[in-house]
């Protein structure tokens, strides 16, 4: 489907309406009144909506948000959910699948709305173990026998659990641990550009400190593109999959009509509803704390969102926003090679809190480079 904004018109428009007036997001009967016409009602109803999913609030309908808003007039039993390799399957009622079966003890993976190859094998045991038919349809049998069951755990939790005893285990040493640092856009696609400083320099360059310091702790530190490619989301989750990463940290700056806005914030999967993932809630935490310390950056907090790059990584991932490079002193710092160096030992330090788990941990701000170096020998001996 072709981006829809506002002044587009024609049957798309239409259908937008159609689904916001069934949200009660435009007062009913709406959708006949602007008679496909994307105006200003529709945009701040559409920002509504992205906001309420946890979707990028730009009041534009693209990809992420046109499937969304579709799959948002579903529930589990109005249609059959199978796994179709072709032509993937989206909606609450996959969502309601997944946190159903995780409810019950099945490894659905991470609820994201999206029915995969893990959905499918979840829904194949539950029905092998329930006596069903065995074909990996969530049929009307399926959907009786999943509400007719008592769930183990409530809210969808247990994938989480597993994330933080997956971190439990892995023990306290940053050494053979596989991180995949994403420095955003790249090659043709320069990101937020102003006077010359561009976003996907600073992420490629902030990038690359970041990799030096984590090989230097005994980190297998990999990055997620080359200074003159732009992969796709979907390529960069993939390919932190492909590597069996343990975490995933995406670098950004911002950028906004209001050379007011300033500051860092942190991003990480979560529905905004309860359903968060909670090593990866922990660790941009961490990496908030770190930088908002380090830098004097305003804090702008940290935020959960269903954005491609968390629902498509199989390991806990955060994207970062350091700066605006709107804002003439976040751009002044930004343009300073040592305020890098500052952001780059931030978040090392925050990843080290991580697999700390509290244990010989320091106050926010004081742990040093240094310090991480001296406790991995001592770990070692």
């Amino acid at each position: 489907m072709r981006v829809l904004r506002r002044g587009d018109t024609g049957p798309e428009v239409a259908e937008i309406r159609s689904i916001l007036s069934a949200l009660e997001l435009l007062p009913a009967g709406d959708e006949s009144n602007g008679h496909g016409v994307f105006d200003q009602a529709v945009e701040h109803a559409v920002r509504a909506f992205q906001q309420r999913r946890g979707l990028i609030t730009d009041g534009v309908v693209g990809p992420a948000t046109y499937r969304a808003l579709r799959g948002s007039s579903y529930h589990l039993g109005s249609r059959p959910l199978a796994y179709l390799v072709s032509s993937p399957v989206h909606g609450d009622d996959v969502f309601a699948l997944q946190e159903r079966l995780t409810e019950l003890g099945y490894d659905a993976g991470r609820p994201d709305g999206g029915f995969g190859p893990q959905t499918e094998r979840a829904l194949r045991n539950f029905q092998r173990d329930y006596g069903l038919v065995v074909d990996g349809i969530c049929g009307p049998a399926t959907v009786r026998a999943l509400r007719q069951l008592s769930p183990r755990a409530r809210g969808g939790r247990p994938v989480f659990l597993r994330e933080q005893e997956q971190v439990r285990r892995a023990g306290p040493r940053l050494r053979g641990k596989r991180i995949v640092i994403d420095p955003g856009h790249g090659g043709p696609d320069l990101g937020v550009t102003v006077q010359g400083l561009r976003e996907a320099d600073i992420a490629w360059d902030l990038a690359r400190r970041l990799e030096g310091r984590m090989k230097a702790t005994g980190m297998e530190a990999l990055i997620s593109r080359g200074p003159q490619h732009s992969p796709s989301e979907l390529e960069r989750a993939q390919f932190a999959n492909d590597a069996g990463a343990d975490l995933f940290l995406s670098l950004h700056s911002d950028g906004n009509r209001s050379p007011y806005a300033q500051g860092v914030a942190s991003f990480h999967f979560g529905t905004g509803n309860g359903t968060t993932s909670t090593v990866g809630e922990l660790l941009a935490g961490y990496i908030q704390r770190e930088l908002a310390a380090r830098t004097g950056l305003l804090d702008c907090r940290t935020h959960p969102k269903t954005w491609e790059i968390f629902t498509r990584t199989r390991c806990p991932a955060v994207r970062v926003e350091i700066g605006y490079l709107t804002n003439a002193e976040d751009r002044r710092r930004l343009s300073d090679p040592a305020f890098r160096d500052v952001v780059a030992e931030g978040i090392l330090v925050a990843v080290k809190r991580l697999y700390l788990l509290g244990e010989n941990d320091q106050p926010t701000g004081t742990f040093t480079f240094a310090d991480v170096l001296a406790h991995e020998l001592l770990k070692a001996e």
